[in-house]
């Protein structure tokens, strides 16, 4: 079972790079902002899915 932060995290990632993409595309420098701060705050987020998995398995053996 994946943890619901892994998957969200990883959702949030697609959208900052998009979002990234985007403002680089139009020379808009704030959302070429905002995608990088999604896209990193998406890969916190996974990490800590992720971290919550491990757990999750050290517990359940």
């Amino acid at each position: 079972m994946v943890d619901k932060d892994r998957t969200a995290g990883v959702g949030h990632q697609v959208k900052g790079s998009i979002k990234e993409a985007a403002g680089k595309v139009t020379g808009n420098d704030r959302l070429t902002a905002e995608g990088k701060a999604e896209k990193a705050g998406g890969k916190v987020q996974e990490g800590v899915g992720k971290g919550k998995d491990a757990i999750r398995d050290i517990v359940k053996d």
